[in-house]
């Protein structure tokens, strides 16, 4: 959670909430942000369809992450998966894909208009033809710039990739910071989040493919060094193959939760799935995770096979009311092979 309408300022009141978003959440029936259909691969940015139209999952839409702006309303910046040149399979063969990066407005956190222009395209952002996904972004310093983190895959997802960056003055206009925050040889990264510690440093969480997350600590938002162990491993019923995408927020007096995503296979012959799951902690290094999902894919609808990748904005409400948060997420229909299909951005709230 990045609430800039607290604060500006790059410091832990972007991530603080006062009340616990909790584990019982609703699923909302319309999707925030839909698929671009089959009949328009390569759409305008700003583009929107008649939800009629025919999706097979060409092309996609993931990695919903959320500002509340200092002026009121919401920023919502997602990835846009779109067939590369010479793979017509598209996001449904998605080691082939190609992403960008756009984004979405909203005055009230339910519905949203996509914004003119790409925020950050695969060649802007050092990945060729191929993907930039996941961007995290928080305030610089006083919060005059913003610094966007991202994902920067120039292949599969079993090659080296980079984790880099870029800033903007408006949240609209980006340009590339010199260098990588964060690549090793061997490794695959990806879903980076941000969170300010008191001492004025920030600590990076990162998805580290085939070991789970681990976290990383900066005094300037640019130069990261690994802490040791692990933050969330994968050893757990529905995390088993894969534990990712961190929305993490800090609950005045209380500590830290984390929610997220889990893949898991129930059998060897079935595919995987995905859930939204959630684990707490007092210091933001050691997690007890929770036995059970907080978001399981399914009966059928938007997420019939996975709920994944999330974030969460607190929605505006009376003075005198208990804070309520809707959460956005990822979701895929398994109307393709594999359990795979069209991949949304679907929407619940607690």
């Amino acid at each position: 959670m990045i609430d800039l309408s607290k604060s500006s300022v790059a410091s832990p009141m972007v991530h603080t909430v006062d009340v616990d978003p909790g584990t019982l959440w609703s699923k909302e029936s319309a999707v925030a942000i839909d698929a671009p259909p089959d009949s328009d691969t390569n759409p305008r940015p700003d583009a929107t369809w008649p939800r009629e139209d025919l999706r097979t999952g060409l092309c996609g839409v993931v990695s919903p992450r959320v500002l509340a702006l200092p002026g009121g309303g919401f920023r919502m910046y997602y990835s846009q998966m779109l067939p590369r040149p010479g793979f017509p399979a598209g996001a449904n063969d998605y080691d082939n894909a190609s992403t960008r990066i756009l984004s979405a407005v909203s005055g009230d956190g339910k519905t949203w208009v996509p914004e003119p222009g790409v925020r950050l395209s695969s060649q802007e952002g050092g990945a060729g033809e191929f993907r930039v996904v996941s961007s995290e972004v928080v305030p610089v310093g006083d919060g005059s710039q913003l610094r966007m983190y991202f994902e920067c895959c120039e292949g599969s997802q079993e090659v080296t990739n980079s984790i880099r960056s870029a800033t903007s003055a408006d949240g609209l206009k980006w340009t590339m910071d010199p260098g990588v925050r964060v690549e090793s040889e061997g490794h695959n990264y990806a879903s980076p989040r941000i969170v300010f510690l008191d001492d004025g440093r920030c600590r990076m969480y990162l998805f580290d493919r085939g070991q789970g997350i681990i976290s990383l600590l900066s005094d300037d938002g640019l130069e990261f060094h690994q802490e040791p162990g692990l933050r969330i491993a994968q050893d757990g019923a529905y995390d088993s193959l894969c534990a990712f995408a961190p929305e993490i927020v800090r609950v005045a007096g209380a500590g830290y939760v984390m929610y997220y995503a889990g893949y898991s296979q129930v059998s060897e012959s079935s595919a995987t799935r995905a859930d939204i799951l959630r684990a707490v902690s007092v210091d933001g290094l050691t997690w007890k995770k929770e036995a059970e999902p907080v978001i399981a894919p399914g009966p059928g609808g938007w997420d019939a096979a996975k709920s994944s990748e999330m974030c969460l904005i607190r929605l505006p409400g009376a003075s005198n009311e208990s804070p309520r948060y809707r959460m956005f997420y990822e979701a895929c229909d398994g109307t393709a092979l594999n359990a795979r299909g069209v991949w949304r951005i679907a929407a619940a709230y607690s």
